[in-house]
């Protein structure tokens, strides 16, 4: 049966999972510990070795949905409208919280009213050390008062935390970017929206990074085609015809970034139908990050 969101708690861990069942179980496992136990969803996109059915045998307090095919980061929308707590944090299958960790999120998503994603610090691999991009969220954009960190229009998927409301306000992760890079579009839209995201360094998650990683010029790819796509659904026409130009050039010499332009034309017409640009406010933000 499932709970009402006053009585889950305050936060639900969503995991979007695909062929990566043992990591997932000592994903789950590690969740199992935290204290207060988080409830869990794991959205499985169309895995073809057992992973569901080996969660709901072993770990059956968790919540498990399977779908019929890999719709990418989108999975994780899907584990969002389940949660009846009302911030939802997510993970991948490599990566965990620290005791703790979700309640100093719940903390501050409770104190701060406009708060609408938290960027954790991250650790990496067994000896735990700090990722790069910690140092780039603590520069972000700085603090303003009635919020209790530096805000940011980046973070690292499998260390956020997001309030549910500002979450489906804005659409959660957007389909047309499938996976990697998806995480700029979001952060941009709930500034939009007038959600702050921001960087709170006391909140810690743990990424061991898979052992079954895809290939790195097909991430590459994806990379460079959702960089570009961003440009096209929220900025300015110069800036996304320059990135585009950019990448045509890149091209030339370079496999993935050719395949990427190719992808890039072929989505054109669903970006376009989705285009909208970003307030004033936030596309200045960006372009001050970007001078950086």
């Amino acid at each position: 049966m499932k709970q009402n969101r006053e009585t889950a708690g305050r936060v639900t861990v969503v995991i979007a999972t695909r062929n990566r069942r043992e990591e997932l179980h000592r994903t789950l496992r590690r969740l199992a510990r935290l204290r207060p136990r988080p409830p869990v969803v794991v959205v499985d996109n169309a895995s073809t070795d057992d992973t569901a059915e080996s969660v709901r045998a072993l770990f059956p307090e968790t919540q498990v949905v399977s779908l019929a095919r890999n719709i990418g980061s989108a999975a994780r929308n899907i584990g969002v409208s389940l949660a009846r707590t009302p911030y939802a944090a997510f993970c991948d299958d490599d990566s965990w919280w620290e005791p703790g960790a979700l309640e100093r999120a719940a903390d501050a998503f409770d104190a701060h009213p406009r708060l609408g994603l938290v960027a954790a610090s991250v650790s990496v691999g067994e000896d735990a050390r700090p990722d790069p991009i910690n140092a780039q969220l603590a520069d972000g954009l700085g603090t303003v008062p009635g919020l209790p960190g530096p805000r940011v229009l980046g973070f690292m998927a499998c260390a956020s935390v997001v309030r549910v409301a500002a979450f489906e306000e804005v659409g959660g992760f957007n389909p047309l970017l499938f996976f990697a890079g998806e995480e700029t579009l979001l952060a941009l839209d709930l500034a939009a929206a007038g959600w702050e995201p921001c960087h709170l360094p006391e909140v810690w998650a743990h990424h061991h990074p898979s052992t079954q990683r895809p290939p790195g010029p097909w991430r590459r790819r994806l990379e460079e085609r959702n960089a570009v796509l961003t440009m096209w659904l929220r900025r300015p026409w110069a800036r996304a015809l320059g990135a585009t130009a950019g990448l045509a050039r890149r091209g030339l010499r370079d496999a993935p970034a050719r395949q990427a332009l190719g992808d890039v034309l072929r989505g054109m017409p669903r970006v376009l139908a989705a285009r909208h640009r970003l307030p004033p406010s936030v596309e200045n933000d960006m372009r001050v990050l970007e001078t950086r």
